[in-house]
């Protein structure tokens, strides 16, 4: 069957609009955005407003670069303060402890690094547990505890939760209240690291001044003036995707993450760092 010239065009440009969107495609889920967030707040004290936190969610095992050197490089010239992880950074599907273990330990040299679980890590069997594999004495792995951090004359408290499948746990709001509890009254300034953003009611009702949350990998796909189309735990057009959301007087950062897991790729959502600095 002879084919028309019309057709052969329209052929023709459709191939060449699928090969321009693969390839924009796979440019796009190699490369990261640094985004800048500045988040104010009264009760942060005088000596940390300027300090500035890399947050790092979600690598599931992603390189980018060799022994991800690119990555690290972005970290290294954001001139972080801290470094703190929350969750996911390996993938229970494709487990490969030691890209996650040498990812977070050379980032403890440019700076300290704090670290907490997210679902994979639980999925994962014992022996390829971040906590079970050689680590710098500059990361501290916060299992439901929390660390005081000073500069100058005053401290912050910097709080780690596990995520509720890390313990087991089938009531996640309930769980969240009940770790959180004991901080809510507290005199110091406190950021909470924690791998699951739609828990944002019980950081609220707990008073957190700063939560870092990841788990939600910016929706996977997104669409213009709409956000991410679905997350884990959110479902559809979820609420809690990425950026800052504040009510009352906490403030919540979600990372749209750096790696994927079920879906393999994203799409108008490039992979992540966000560099937070505090400010009164």
């Amino acid at each position: 069957m002879k084919i028309s010239k019309k057709t052969k065009i329209v052929l023709v440009s459709l191939m060449i609009l699928l090969s321009s969107f693969v390839f924009w495609v796979i440019y796009e889920n190699k490369n990261i955005q640094v985004n800048e967030l500045t988040v104010k707040s009264e009760n942060l004290p005088d000596d940390f407003s300027g300090y500035k936190i890399a947050h790092i969610s979600d690598l599931h095992n992603t390189e980018f670069g060799n022994n991800n050197n690119r990555l690290l490089t972005l970290i290294k010239n954001s001139c972080p303060d801290i470094i703190v992880i929350t969750g996911d950074i390996v993938d229970s599907r494709k487990t490969d402890v030691q890209i996650a273990s040498d990812f977070i330990n050379n980032a403890s040299r440019i700076a300290p690094v704090y670290y907490v679980t997210g679902n994979h890590e639980a999925r994962v069997n014992e022996e390829n547990r971040i906590d079970n594999v050689a680590l710098d004495e500059n990361i501290t792995i916060l299992h439901n505890e929390d660390v005081l951090i000073q500069k100058g004359e005053s401290e912050i408290q910097l709080i780690g939760i596990d995520d509720p499948d890390y313990v087991s746990v089938t009531y996640s709001e309930d769980y969240m209240n009940y770790e959180l509890e004991k901080y809510s009254n507290g005199k110091h300034f406190k950021i909470l690291l924690s791998h699951r953003p739609e828990l944002f009611d019980a950081y609220v009702s707990n008073n957190i001044d700063v939560v870092f949350s990841g788990h939600a990998h910016g929706g996977q796909f997104r669409l213009p003036f709409v956000g991410g189309i679905i997350a884990p735990h959110q479902g559809l057009f979820p609420e809690y995707d990425s950026g800052l959301h504040t009510e009352n007087n906490t403030n919540l950062i979600v990372s749209r993450g750096l790696g994927n897991s079920i879906f393999p790729f994203r799409i108008n959502n490039p992979p992540e760092i966000i560099i937070v600095t505090l400010r009164q």
